[in-house]
This record gives C-alpha cells, sequence and structure tokens, in this order.
C-alpha cells in the first residue's frame, strides 16, 4: 500500500476515537461528578529502508482526563456532597474500591451510606459507613464528620491519589488507582452541594466540528489517492 495512504489511515483512526471522546464527553455533559476527556496523540516514525528517512505516522495511544473541579450546585440533599478542591470519595466496587467526586448518596435499607449503584461509600478507614438507627437531623462537616443531633458517629473519607496520572477511568465517573491513596487530613466537604461535570458543551461542539472537517478532509484524500493509483493501474495494463 502507498506510504500515504498508510499514514492518512492512522489519522484517520485517530480522529475516529477523537470523535467518540467528544460526543461521549457531550452525552455526560450534565452527569454530577463527570471529567472531560481528551486524546493522547503520540507520533510513530516508520524507517524507509530503500527511500531513505523516515515516514510519520500519528497514533491515538491514550486518554487524558481533566481533573479540574466543575461548578458546585447546592441541591441541599442531606447526603448530596462535594469535594470542594483537591480529593476523591472512595466507594467499595465488586472489582475492589474506586475513587469518584460524585457525591449523591443515599442510605441503604442496612443503613450504609451508598451511590446510587448501590456502592458504599468508605470513611477516612476505608470501612463503610453506617447511619445509627433513628438518627435525628445528620450534619457534615467540611472535615466529613458525620454527626447525628449534634454527636459525631463517623467520618467520610477523602482521599488524594499520590500521582494524578496513575487514575484509569473505568467508566462513567469511577476511577481506578495503582498506588494506594491517601486519606486528607483536612479535606473540603461540603453539605448540600453537588459538583457539575467539568464539560464545557460549546468547546466540545467546536471541537466536534474540528475533528468531523479534519476527518472529511482526510477521507477525501483517501479517495483521490484511491483514484490515482485506479488511474495508473488502468494506463498500465493497456
Amino acid at each position: 500500500m502507498d506510504n500515504a495512504i498508510y499514514t492518512a489511515l492512522t489519522r484517520q483512526s485517530g480522529l475516529m476515537k477523537e470523535m467518540q471522546i467528544v460526543a461521549n464527553n457531550i452525552a455526560n455533559a450534565n452527569t454530577s461528578g463527570f471529567r472531560r476527556e481528551g486524546v493522547i496523540f503520540a507520533e510513530h516514525l516508520a524507517s524507509l529502508d530503500r527511500q531513505g528517512g523516515t515516514l510519520s505516522m500519528a497514533h491515538a495511544r491514550g486518554r487524558l482526563v481533566d481533573l479540574r473541579q466543575g461548578v458546585l450546585t447546592q441541591t441541599g440533599g442531606v447526603f448530596d456532597l462535594a469535594v470542594e478542591g483537591e480529593g476523591f470519595f472512595m466507594i467499595e466496587t465488586a472489582g475492589g474500591n474506586r475513587l469518584t467526586r460524585a457525591g449523591a448518596f443515599l442510605t441503604s435499607p442496612e443503613g450504609e451510606l451508598v451511590n446510587p449503584d448501590g456502592h458504599r461509600l468508605l470513611d477516612e478507614g476505608q470501612a463503610p459507613i453506617i447511619v445509627p438507627d433513628g438518627a435525628g437531623a445528620i450534619t457534615v462537616g467540611p472535615d466529613g464528620t458525620l454527626s447525628a443531633n449534634g454527636l459525631p458517629f463517623g467520618r467520610i473519607g477523602v482521599f488524594a491519589p499520590p500521582d494524578p496520572v496513575e487514575l484509569t477511568h473505568e467508566g462513567g465517573t469511577v476511577f481506578a488507582f495503582e498506588t494506594e491513596p491517601e486519606a486528607l487530613e483536612n479535606p473540603g466537604i461540603r453539605q448540600g452541594f453537588l459538583e457539575e461535570s467539568n464539560v464545557d458543551p460549546v468547546f466540545e461542539i467546536t471541537r466536534m466540528i474540528e475533528v468531523q472537517r479534519a476527518y472529511e478532509l482526510g477521507q477525501t484524500f483517501l479517495d483521490r489517492e484511491d483514484q490515482r493509483i485506479r488511474s495508473v493501474i488502468t494506463a498500465m495494463s493497456r
């Protein structure tokens, strides 16, 4: 295959992946705690033995997660919580403990604090949090301390990974980690608030248009190259 076609195909493949990620960002623009993603492109240089020099090809090698904080919106919910500043909540899933910024929680029939998917919220010691039976007015302090009628009964854990680069987005608002995160001593939790997605819909739509145009230009180039090769083959066969 012609080198120009190889180069164009690798570019088209990367643009397709970026289009999928941009579409996912737009779809989650209203998802509480969602983090915008982007594509990391890498350049691969292939040697042209007989011709000399190299052939440059682009590859979409990975995803970049934007960890900037989203806007905090007041809801008034008792167990609607938002981390202001650094850190993540930790939840217990079937695949192990995971980190999230989505802070909409509720109580399970067993009295445990869980997210809408049923994953238990963990305290600073990575243990489930249980709301006492018959608890009255429940408050959550800025440091995560849970109190019922003024009496503390637990503390929500807020964790920070040693290296944010190690976070792996597993889908939705959940992140896996490699190195065990550390509990923050002075976290900032706001009760009755939820953190919105940090996706900027206008930026994402603009980016989608740019990626679509770039893909169409690449497709036009491939069509012309195909036509050129067909013309050469036809001329040589006469």
